[in-house]
């Protein structure tokens, strides 16, 4: 993602719909403050703590966030457009009833997190732990999991016609049968067929 060259230094604070432009967030300790209504355009958030932050009806476009802990945020109604978020933390993190278009979280921390009823538009999660993350009735088509950890994922209700799984690990997944439209890799099949059986009333047993 290309930003300006000389980014504009951090607020000690953030503020309930405060308008961000431009800038530089580096190493910055935000934890647990309420900032409902910001707009961020333009900024890179890098080495931040901004665990526990709230952020409801928000707006992100044209982020960059490395090596960050947005572990806890509460971001219900918030929108993410053309941001990147790499080697980062979001543990937790409510983003439901949202937006997001052309995104991509790689190498983060995604467990136990709510994407519910949240619109994704060009979405890529890579090398991601996204273990119990809550996507029901959430908008996945074209949304691409490559290389990702989603056991006892939840999908129940997701819309996800052409939605990709590449090399991930589908164990215990929950609405199994939202994958329909979807493509999975043949070596992720076998975990996967665990769960539909599971869906469909089948009983697995031995042979014998």
């Amino acid at each position: 993602m290309s930003l300006r060259a000389s980014l504009e230094p951090a607020p000690a604070a953030l503020e309930a719909a405060g308008v961000y432009t431009g800038v530089g967030f580096e190493g910055a300790q935000f934890a647990s403050q309420r900032a409902d209504g910001a707009e961020f355009d333009g900024c890179r958030i890098a080495a931040c703590d901004f665990s526990g932050v709230r952020l409801t009806r928000s707006m992100l476009t044209n982020v960059a966030v490395e090596r960050s802990n947005l572990s806890n945020v509460r971001a219900t109604g918030s929108s993410m457009i053309r941001v990147d978020i790499n080697a980062s933390r979001l543990t937790g993190l409510i983003w439901s009833n949202g937006r997001l278009r052309d995104v991509t979280v790689r190498d983060g921390k995604v467990d136990l997190a709510n994407f519910r009823s949240t619109s994704m538009n060009n979405v890529r999660f890579e090398g991601c732990n996204l273990r119990q993350t809550d996507f029901q009735n959430a908008d996945l088509r074209g949304a691409v999991f490559e290389n990702c950890d989603l056991t006892s994922v939840q999908f129940s209700g997701a819309t996800m016609e052409g939605t990709r799984l590449v090399n991930c690990t589908l164990v215990a997944v929950n609405g199994v049968t939202s994958l329909a439209g979807a493509a999975v890799t043949a070596r992720d099949l076998g975990a996967l067929a665990y769960s539909l059986a599971g869906a469909l009333g089948i009983d697995v047993v031995d042979a014998g």
